[in-house]
């Protein structure tokens, strides 16, 4: 089967897969010359149904690759947020310690100092 037996639905599904493929291939591989373990080289195959069917078995391939990178990161996300929330939980009851402490200090700084006891004149 030629690519251009088949129908133009077909073929533009194709062409968005491949290029779907090849720019998460970019995006994997910083290095041009680097090889995704996992996807086939499909220019090899001659006959155009099993190059489609390999370049397919890329796609879906990476499809996984990346569902499962983007589950990794939603952990990764919710794991900040939860550390997040923890350290603004300690924040405000750091922030509720200080200024218990600051009105303490006030209070004291406010109290009149006890003056001396004066001694009796005829005592010594």
């Amino acid at each position: 089967m030629m690519m251009g037996a088949l129908s133009a639905d077909v073929r533009r599904s194709v062409r968005r897969q491949l290029f779907a493929a090849l720019a998460l291939t970019a995006l994997l591989a910083p290095a041009a010359a680097q090889d995704i373990r996992g996807l086939e080289v499909c220019t090899a195959e001659k006959q155009m149904e099993r190059r489609t069917g390999c370049l397919q078995a890329n796609i879906e391939y990476l499809q996984q690759t990346l569902a499962k990178l983007n589950r990794d990161t939603q952990d990764k996300i919710a794991a900040a947020g939860r550390e997040l929330a923890a350290a603004r939980a300690e924040i405000a009851t750091l922030k509720s310690a200080l200024a218990k402490l600051g009105s303490e200090l006030a209070e004291l700084k406010a109290k009149p100092e006890p003056k001396p006891k004066a001694e009796p004149a005829g005592k010594k």
